[in-house]
């Protein structure tokens, strides 16, 4: 039988095996790219300003993302805690998303406006100051780094080249926006933002 033929030929059996995965990943991955709502931001959606683009460089640097997700499912329990339900068009210029699929601490996709910047300064510093329970580890570092202004331009232009509308103005002022910050006061910008493009339904 034909099977048995590559069943015993460990080359023949990699060559299907990797056509069968490409196939499956192909029609999964191209119609999702012709769906209007996976490739076009949701009404409401901004580019990330400099400060916000540099607090997410640090969340991404300090590894939040291994224990927060930024994804809401669409199931009552996830909307009930969290808020309405993640969609496509709320990430399409993040580059690289930060959906996650582990949940050491709570989800943050919604935790834009839901607490002061004082809250988020205590929590980052000491965690177990608001959250009696948090094993988070606390980042009074963040406090003390000032963020280095003069690549940040840099920055917001290599998102420019992958599609993030901003303006060559947006670009010119990005050092002033962020000249003096700490990366505390960035990290801050960053999660206050995050889910804002649509309204909290609670």
């Amino acid at each position: 039988m034909s099977h048995e033929i590559v069943e015993k030929n460990i080359g023949l059996m990699a060559i299907g095996i990797l056509l069968v995965i490409s196939i499956a990943g192909l029609v999964q991955i191209v119609p999702l790219f012709f769906l209007k709502s996976t490739t076009e931001p949701v009404e409401g959606l901004r580019p990330y300003t400099a400060l916000q683009l540099e607090g997410r460089d640090i969340y991404v640097r300090e590894g939040c993302y291994t224990c927060h997700s930024q994804m809401i499912r669409p199931f009552r329990a996830e909307t009930e805690r969290y808020g309405h339900f993640s969609v496509a068009g709320e990430f399409v210029w993040d580059r690289p998303f930060q959906w996650g699929s582990k949940r050491t601490g709570p989800d943050l996709a919604r935790v834009g406006g839901r607490y002061s910047d004082d809250w988020h300064r205590v929590h980052l510093i000491n965690p177990r100051l608001v959250v009696p329970e948090s094993n988070m580890p606390a980042y009074p570092f963040l406090e003390r780094r000032e963020i280095n202004a003069d690549i940040t331009p840099r920055k917001l232009r290599a998102m420019q080249r992958l599609g993030v509308p901003y303006t060559d103005e947006q670009i010119a002022s990005a050092s002033d926006e962020v000249r003096g910050k700490t990366e505390m006061d960035a990290l801050i910008a960053y999660l206050q933002v995050l889910g804002t493009a649509i309204p909290h339904r609670r």
